[in-house]
């Protein structure tokens, strides 16, 4: 291989990151990410699993027509429906990709499938040659391969690429591998099928060991030239390998890898930011490459060091991965040109010159509250006005009461469907009791599954940020919600989350399966 081979970015984000219980997508949503991922210079964009629902033909045919630069990819099964639906998905794409897949390893052969070695293999044959009536680049992936015997996967492999397969991704769907086996299992595919020369390797790792990076790094060490992963690691169960890690660990370490992704780099933490705030997953501080403390210095030594040459303790300028190193600060008296502006600078677009007079009307109420105003808090307040663009319920007042030795007690003011309502209760806190003032009204009968608070900056002024996870008739979906106050940030949060609930039918995604 030589220096300058081309490591294929495939993100998957709203596809099996999407799959994450409770972030769950709209169409609006995904395109957003679409597009941010595409100024990313993503390779290929998983769009969504076409057959799953209406909602999610209706995503992947959106980004198929919205997306120009990258090529944009929907999930199959080897079932000529699901190709079907999925070709008809595509068609508006400037650059389309089927990726199918059926199950190899013998326990998901014997109780999933009930399907013998050589009906798996014909199926995923017919599905492969199906898929290349709609386009001649298809990817076939042979899930679980992890734990797939090694003379099965290279007679199925072999197979699909002499029916026109020209990406053949390996997936270790439960994360079961560690690296040094992985990497292994990938060289030794790569050597002993005869075809193997005609199609493109990749990979995708789940994290349930967290070892999803590791084991796609290490297969990019035996050949592998494409890896599948996704913003923040976001995906089923544990999560995936995460995009900017794999990206950074790559061009970081070129002293060791001998391929490079073509990725802008500059566009990682907003991406990250924006994939934060559409799904509510927080990302944590000590997250590598995006974390609030990635680059960030509090020891004495480390700090010296830094102070005296930077390389000492940082092996990646901040700047490269979209971490600005110089802001315009923002405060109650500054203009709507610098409001508009800096966001502009953080790649925040607005969709109409009403929509800017709304997010700055509220930018300048939380400058009444904050003296100073950071990016997380505009990202916040931005993320916020989308999520109240189409409301069925709406926050219009909270009044609560707690008292050292008295129970806390909420008064809420809400609008539900245009209509305002008023109801109390208590609780065992003052967020408790807002809670179930809100279920008054609402009779949701939703069940709480999640309440998390971060500080979105620091400092006593702070935005306190909610994520508030609910479970209804079997649908999850995270609402967040932003503010100095964290009682009426966690009202918010409930209700953006009880909106989320309100369409759920459009956007459910059954999760049919995964690879």
């Amino acid at each position: 291989m030589s220096s300058n081979d081309h490591l294929i970015i495939f993100d998957t984000t709203l596809r099996d990151g999407e799959q994450s219980p409770g972030a769950s997508m709209t169409t609006e949503e995904k395109l957003h990410i679409a597009k941010c991922l595409e100024r990313m210079n993503v390779d290929v964009i998983e769009a969504g699993f076409p057959i799953a629902s209406p909602g999610d033909f209706e995503s992947v045919k959106a980004v198929a027509t919205a997306v120009k630069d990258s090529t944009v990819c929907g999930l199959a099964r080897a079932l000529d429906r699901d190709i079907d639906r999925a070709g008809e998905a595509l068609k508006p794409a400037n650059s389309s990709r089927i990726h199918t897949f059926i199950a190899t390893s013998p326990i998901h052969m014997q109780h999933k499938l009930r399907m013998q070695p050589d009906a798996v293999i014909e199926q995923a044959v017919a599905a492969v040659k199906r898929a290349r009536g709609f386009t001649d680049n298809v990817e076939f992936s042979p899930e679980d391969a992890g734990r797939s015997e090694f003379d099965f996967l290279c007679r199925i492999i072999e197979q699909v690429i002499n029916a026109g397969a020209t990406t053949i991704n390996i997936p270790d769907t439960v994360g079961y591998n560690l690296p040094h086996q992985f990497g292994s299992l990938v060289g030794r595919l790569i050597e002993n099928i005869p075809n193997s020369d005609k199609a493109i390797f990749s990979v995708h790792c789940h994290n349930d060991l967290g070892l999803a990076v590791a084991n796609s790094l290490s297969a990019v060490l035996q050949g592998a030239r494409q890896v599948e992963c996704t913003i923040n690691g976001l995906g089923e169960r544990a999560g995936n390998a995460s995009l900017e890690e794999i990206v950074m660990t790559v061009q970081t370490r070129q002293d060791v890898f001998t391929c490079n992704s073509r990725l802008d780099t500059t566009q990682i933490v907003p991406a990250s930011r924006l994939v934060s705030s559409i799904t509510g997953f927080p990302v944590q501080p000590n997250k590598a490459i995006v974390g609030a403390n990635a680059f960030a210095h509090e020891s004495g030594i480390h700090q010296d060091g830094v102070l005296k040459a930077r390389e000492t303790y940082e092996i990646m300028r901040a700047e490269d991965v979209g971490w600005s190193a110089n802001r315009i600060v923002l405060g109650k008296h500054s203009g709507r040109n610098a409001f508009r502006s800096r966001l502009e600078a953080l790649d925040v677009s607005f969709r109409s010159e009403s929509e800017l007079n709304s997010a700055f009307t509220a930018f300048k109420d939380l400058a009444d509250k904050k003296h100073e105003i950071f990016d997380e808090d505009l990202f916040a307040l931005v993320s916020g006005e989308d999520a109240n663009s189409e409301e069925k319920f709406k926050l219009l007042s909270l009044s609560v009461c707690s008292r050292t030795g008295e129970t806390p007690n909420a008064e809420i003011v809400l609008s539900l469907d245009g209509k305002e309502f008023t109801a109390a209760s208590n609780g065992g806190g003052p967020v408790d009791a807002a809670f179930k003032a809100i279920e008054v009204i609402a009779k949701s009968e939703a069940v709480l599954q999640l309440y998390s608070v971060n500080s979105i900056t620091s400092g006593t002024d702070a935005q306190g940020e909610v994520t508030v996870r609910l479970e209804q008739d079997a649908v999850i979906v995270n609402g967040s919600g932003a503010d100095v106050d964290i009682v009426i940030a966690s009202a918010k949060a409930y209700l953006n989350a009880l909106n989320r609930l309100s369409d759920a039918a459009q956007r459910a995604h059954p999760q049919l399966s995964q690879v």
